[in-house]
């Protein structure tokens, strides 16, 4: 079994599941039947922290996760996001109180469950302002449809507005060995304020797990598509800095993605990672992950391999980035 954090009043495994790309984002998603095979390995492997939205799949991520895990439901801490959802088939950001408990009341239906334990903001809609969008999910908790409260890609400033008008449990936000961001300054707020960070994309959406060689193996409507890390020239020189990893992960017996979740987890107690998958074997791969344990020495050989100053593209295209409020860049002193 695997070790615990805890996320608000939640004990949770180490390493929990994103469920995003059983139906979104990557490209054509898995059968129906090879992705209820996962979610239940899952479960069987100790998993016990299930994220979704609703606007991954534009509801269908919740179908699945709620018709697969509700005979299990009280055996885990489900997750789910509003304030961007699909709407007549496009993305559509917007955090209005009205708009955050009308899909509350429908992820409840997808999720076929009577309560949330973790409902985030998905994003912040910068043109409510966040002490409102907050205030609509406080009325959430009140009423005894969600839990606890959570924020995603936002910057240290945001979650302590958000945090004076309720307790926000988690921020969930991109992290892992080639994206620091949480590190500027939102890891640390959320150590003060007794919140947890929940890592996603925690193996560079597949690329420090290996295997991934150029942007053509990517299929069409693949996110990743737009991302300038996965592009020429860039992909290439970030391949060379993923090379150095692999000699470390030949070293010490485990894969690359081991040691890119082994480095995250070292970094703070108040981190869970959330990696997603579609195969069975790298879901194990994962879980294993949280069994290793590397030195000093190895956690600093890692964090030089691949850094900040290293890492050659944008994690995000500019329209996309400009759609978020994480720090880009440490705070002025």
């Amino acid at each position: 079994m695997m070790r615990t954090r805890k996320i608000s009043t939640f004990e949770v495994a180490e390493i929990g599941l994103g469920c995003m790309n059983l139906s979104h984002a990557y490209g054509t998603p898995p059968s129906r039947g090879v992705a209820q095979a996962l979610l239940l390995a899952a479960i069987d492997s100790g998993v016990t922290h299930f994220d979704t939205a609703a606007l991954y799949g534009f509801g269908r991520n919740e179908q699945l996760v709620g018709e697969v895990l509700q005979p299990h439901r009280k055996r885990i801490m489900l997750a789910s996001k509003c304030g961007m959802t699909g709407i007549d088939g496009k993305r559509v950001i917007d955090g209005r109180p009205a708009m955050l408990k009308a899909t509350c009341e429908a992820s409840l239906q997808n999720l076929r469950t009577d309560v949330i334990d973790l409902y985030y903001l998905h994003r912040w809609d910068k043109t409510v302002p966040i002490e409102e969008s907050i205030g609509a999910m406080a009325d959430l908790v009140a009423a005894g449809k969600i839990r606890a409260i959570g924020l995603s890609e936002v910057s240290a400033s945001t979650l302590r507005k958000a945090h004076a008008v309720h307790p926000v449990a988690a921020v969930q936000t991109e992290y892992s060995l080639w994206t620091r961001n949480p590190e500027y300054a939102v890891l640390r707020a959320c150590e003060e304020l007794g919140a947890s960070l929940v890592a996603f994309s925690p193996l560079g959406r597949g690329f420090l797990a290996g295997g991934m060689m150029d942007i053509s193996q990517l299929a069409e409507g693949d996110i990743r598509r737009a991302m300038p890390r996965f592009q020429a020239p860039q992909f290439a020189r970030n391949l060379e800095r993923l090379a150095e990893v692999a000699k470390m992960a030949r070293e010490t017996g485990a894969t690359t993605g081991q040691l890119a979740l082994a480095w995250l987890l070292s970094r703070s107690a108040c981190i869970v990672p959330i990696p997603g998958t579609t195969s069975l074997a790298h879901l194990r791969e994962n879980i294993a992950a949280a069994s290793i344990t590397l030195a000093p020495a190895q956690l600093a050989r890692l964090g030089q391999l691949i850094s900040p100053e290293n890492v050659a593209g944008a994690r995000y295209p500019a329209a996309t980035q400009a759609e978020i409020d994480t720090e880009d860049a440490p705070p002025p002193a």
